[in-house]
């Protein structure tokens, strides 16, 4: 985080290299606003559609009826958002597509076909097919959206782990040659990846659908109605958010196992520190990578190995970033130093107000309390905020490497001129707050028109007229 000249700057955003690298983070960024919440509301829509059934109570078809529409605005930005992300692949990291192409396109493929075309191929019957089949076939149609979404998250992340820890591959000649599928997609990450991101993006969904149904119980609009979304949503978390929290220790403990430069960027330590030891955990902190130094720190002593380990002294050496040469550790320390931290104080946070709001259910005071429902109401980004961090956690601090430990980020880059790269990441970033601010005018167009409590109810699909023989 130390001080750059401005000649330094212009040079670095000349660089091909690192121009496709913020290209791609912008995409990325702006990309995973939408799946997270489509992943997470759909398995939302299998219970309220569920509990229709069950209860045939009006307000459970309503809320499907309601919450789909928030569905189909986030699935279709989805789709207009990452599609150029598949695309950069080819045309701004060659090499790398070249080097992985065997299995990488392969999964990427099993994405597509298997993920997402059973998820749009069920969106239609789920979206307009109330009337149209019986309702068994309707809620199985938003099973099938439900786990197709679910699914190409698998896909994604089975991909992207094996970036983090590749295996069942051989490097050779600069082309990864594949030995063993089930290893690739089974890589040592994989499992603890795609249960922290299913977590967070349930999660991240849950307090968005919170939050909403708050601020209709503010405004003592459909009270009844939205405290039943209020009370699902509550139930949920009682077991998701703290589930999360220890998920996401399982991620840090593989993280030091797995990429001990990466775990040393999170924590800014640059000395090692021996097996037997304690050590104090900096809750922030100034990284100068230059000097190879924290220029200052907040510290609370002897907890870094809680933190780590649920004792004092660290079973096992924890390695200073000065361990690496700073081709081989990550540049930006600070970066993946405090978006950790905002990753893992949001994560705290919603667990609080989730325990608070429990209590409170408890003593009968569920929607009474007007500080806790605007608490409900500003917890509703912070999922989002949560994610967007723990991704850069994850990528900027496999840094310098795009295949960790064996295929270098600027090896990977397409030779192309830095102006060309330049001009597509200006279309994006255009094109990209156009798709953000008709998001939000159409999502808030849906939520100040609110449930639509006069759509019948499709008890029974109409037969179809007898034909008369003649």
């Amino acid at each position: 985080m130390g001080s750059q000249s401005p000649l330094r700057v212009m040079s670095w955003l000349a660089d091909t290299a690192t121009l496709s690298r913020l290209q791609f983070a912008v995409t990325a960024i702006f990309h995973m606003l939408w799946p997270v919440l489509t992943t997470g509301l759909a398995i939302f829509l299998v219970i309220v559609e569920g509990m229709w059934l069950r209860t045939r109570n009006p307000d459970y078809y309503h809320h499907a009826r309601f919450w789909s529409k928030l569905y189909v605005l986030n699935f279709g930005i989805g789709v207009a958002s990452g599609l150029p992300m598949e695309f950069q692949i080819g045309t701004n990291w060659a090499p790398f597509s070249e080097a992985v192409g065997d299995f990488f396109g392969s999964i990427l493929g099993f994405e597509g076909a298997m993920a997402f075309m059973l998820e749009a191929g069920f969106l239609g019957i789920m979206l307009f097919g109330w009337n149209r089949v019986p309702p068994p076939i309707h809620y199985l149609a938003t099973m099938m959206v439900a786990f197709g979404a679910n699914l190409s998250t698998f896909w994604i992340l089975a991909a992207n782990s094996w970036m983090q820890t590749p295996a069942g591959t051989l490097l050779q000649d600069g082309h990864f040659q594949v030995l063993d599928y089930f290893r690739i997609i089974f890589n040592p990450f994989m499992v603890v990846s795609v249960s922290h991101m299913f977590l967070a993006t349930l999660e991240t969904s849950l307090f968005m659908v919170g939050g909403i149904s708050a601020w209709y119980l503010l405004r003592d609009r459909e009270a009844e109605f939205f405290r039943r979304s209020f009370v699902i949503v509550l139930s949920a978390l009682i077991a998701i958010a703290p589930l999360q929290i220890w998920v996401g220790h399982l991620s840090g403990e593989q993280v030091w196992e797995y990429q001990p430069t990466k775990l040393a960027a999170m924590e800014a330590q640059w000395k090692t520190i021996p097996a037997g030891e304690t050590a104090p955990w900096s809750v922030l902190a100034w990284p100068d990578t230059q000097a190879e130094t924290n220029r200052w720190s907040l510290e609370v002593p002897q907890a870094l190995g809680w933190i780590l380990e649920f004792q004092p002294r660290l079973s096992r050496p924890l390695k200073g970033l000065s361990e690496w040469e700073p081709r081989d550790r990550p540049s930006m320390v600070g970066l993946v130093f405090y978006a950790f931290r905002v990753m893992v104080g949001i994560g705290f946070a919603l667990a609080g107000l989730m325990l608070l709001t429990g209590l409170q259910w408890l003593r009968g005071r569920l929607t009474r309390d007007r500080w806790l429902l605007w608490g409900w109401v500003l917890a509703a980004p912070l999922g989002y905020i949560a994610v967007e961090s723990g991704w850069i956690v994850r990528c900027v601090g496999r840094q310098p490497w795009l295949v960790y430990g064996q295929l270098r980020t600027l090896d990977s880059a397409s030779d192309v001129p830095a102006g060309a790269v330049a001009s597509s990441l200006g279309t994006f970033l255009l094109l990209y707050s156009v798709l953000f601010v008709t998001a939000l005018f159409f999502g808030r167009r849906i939520l100040l028109k609110g449930p639509d409590r006069q759509l019948p109810l499709p008890e029974t699909i109409p037969a179809e007229p007898a034909v008369v023989e003649s």
